[in-house]
């Protein structure tokens, strides 16, 4: 349904994507994972044809950048884009007649009651909450009901029960066939319905698992944290420095000259050994004000 051949893209001497190969089968649930920075966010916009890439993308057997592949796929962005001075309501409507569909208004009251919506219809999309956003991005990228899903971080300002209104449309859109893409850090969201995993690092997919493959008892979360986080050497001691260890070559550290090796000490004959100069009479470095001397009998003043 979804295929990814050598996507490869560059923003300037950064390479964000670098030579991605991945597939999506119907009724199929991938789920994206990689640190912040690992290229995720790139390839899905890839995928919805929103950047210049090179290599090749199909959705449905058709180009990505197509009009055919377009009407196959919804999209769900991390941050929803709505017209400020649409209502709830209008919002679907204008999807309505883009994708020119029939019949659309019974599945919008579904999808406007699923998510606690239906109260809100006419409310301006600058008026919503960025849950509430979140929530009528969800709806218009499902109204046309597509064959393939691409997910980015969906569940960010979500309040719980729409969190779990969407885990359920993803089963039931996952059992009806959809090719679906998650892009998450809540990697405990997808534990139960996940099919795939592909765990992104610097641009590449370092590993891509299915489920079928993990070992018995490992979560989701513990298989991203083993796969991205390597543990690292022990720690060795520092070699000695050379001076150290007497016989060895080179082993005694070389002693300077004509340094004294102590304090002045008083010649033979009992004269005094030369007095060290007061602190206040050290003369300051250049900008820096010379100390106060000190201070007599006050409060604080003597050491």
């Amino acid at each position: 349904m979804i295929q990814v051949q050598n996507v490869t893209k560059r923003y300037g001497k950064t390479l964000a994507n670098d030579n991605i190969d991945m597939t999506v089968r119907a009724g199929e649930l991938t789920v994206l994972l990689g640190p912040n920075g690992a290229g995720k966010s790139t390839l899905i916009k890839c995928i919805c044809g929103l950047l210049r890439f090179e290599g090749q993308i199909a959705i449905a057997g058709q180009d990505n950048r197509s009009m055919q592949a377009k009407r196959f796929l919804g999209y769900i962005p991390e941050m929803p884009a709505m017209y400020n001075m649409l209502t709830v309501e209008e919002h679907l409507q204008f999807i309505a007649k883009a994708y020119r569909l029939e019949g659309w208004e019974a599945r919008s009251e579904e999808l406007l009651r699923r998510f606690e919506l239906d109260d809100k219809r006419k409310k301006l999309g600058q008026e919503l909450s960025k849950g509430m956003q979140q929530k009528v991005s969800v709806c218009c990228a499902l109204l046309p009901a597509p064959k393939a899903i691409v997910f980015d971080e969906p569940f960010v300002g979500l309040d719980p029960h729409a969190i779990r209104q969407l885990k359920e449309m993803m089963r039931q859109l996952k059992a009806e066939g959809a090719a679906l893409i998650i892009s998450t850090h809540l990697i405990e969201s997808m534990e139960e319905s996940w099919d795939t995993t592909h765990i992104m690092r610097a641009g590449r997919i370092i590993e891509t698992r299915p489920r079928s493959a993990v070992e018995a008892g490992e979560s989701l979360e513990d298989l991203y944290f083993r796969i991205t986080e390597q543990e690292l050497p022990p720690a060795q001691d520092a070699p000695p420095p050379p001076w150290v260890g007497g016989g060895a070559a080179g082993g005694n550290m070389p002693v300077a000259e004509n340094v004294p090796a102590g304090p002045p000490q008083a010649p033979a004959g009992g004269a005094p050994a030369p007095a060290m100069p007061p602190v206040a009479d050290v003369p300051a470095a250049p900008g820096v004000p010379a100390p106060p001397p000190p201070s007599g009998g006050q409060e604080g003043g003597g050491l």
